[in-house]
């Protein structure tokens, strides 16, 4: 074998070796790079995987609700709504008015609807003879009723700034923030986001009239 042939070999010998820890070195640090990647997505998942906020009752009110019971919250979730008023005593009075205008089947039969129920306190705003009036008067009784439910459920970010046709095919209108909430600038949300089986509910300190 010649010299020059020899020395040809010896050099591209020193070349692969040379080029092998290179390589490997290369290989090592895409390796590096991709754990890296790997441990930056697990907090952004975490991250995402955190529970809205918003979805629990709120409101001065909502610590009278009993604590357990069918008069609960989570009593009141398992009922339809006409059912789970019937079991909070601060709601006795808007009982009584929806069985005197024959509207229980309406309401716990209706999907996904929003009720703003007055408080007993509520009704108690309204002049006796006033009141014995409306009770006693079905067309009229009904169409009250009717205005307090609106046919679609709303969220609290809803009623920010809203307005919304009843089935009493009126429209009120809601306003506020955070925790506190206007209906037709003079009700206060007393409880809200309050969930039936059937209806998201907020409790109301007044008693919302209809244009008649």
């Amino acid at each position: 074998m010649s010299t020059t042939l020899r020395m040809r070999r010896i050099a591209l010998a020193a070349a692969g070796a040379l080029a092998l820890p290179l390589a490997l070195s290369a290989c090592s640090d895409g390796g590096d790079t991709s754990d890296r990647a790997a441990g930056t997505a697990k907090p952004e998942q975490e991250t995402t995987s955190a529970a809205p906020a918003g979805d629990e009752p709120f409101g001065p009110a909502c610590a009278t609700v009993p604590k357990d019971g069918a008069g609960s919250f989570s009593g009141m979730a398992k009922a339809p709504v006409a059912t789970a008023a019937s079991n909070n005593p601060a709601l006795s009075t808007l009982v009584s008015a929806v069985k005197k205008a024959g509207l229980v089947d309406t309401l716990n039969s209706s999907k996904n609807i929003t009720v703003f129920a007055p408080t007993n306190d509520a009704f108690a705003k309204i002049p006796k003879a006033d009141l014995d009036k409306v009770l006693n008067d079905k067309e009229q009784l009904t169409k009250i009723l009717t205005y307090h439910v609106v046919g679609k459920k709303l969220t609290p970010q809803q009623l920010e700034k809203g307005s919304f046709d009843t089935l009493a095919k009126s429209k009120l209108t809601t306003s506020g923030s955070g925790e506190s909430f206007k209906v037709n600038d003079s009700a206060n949300v007393v409880c809200g986001n309050v969930a039936t089986a059937n209806a998201t509910v907020y409790i109301v300190d007044s008693v919302l009239m209809p244009k008649m």
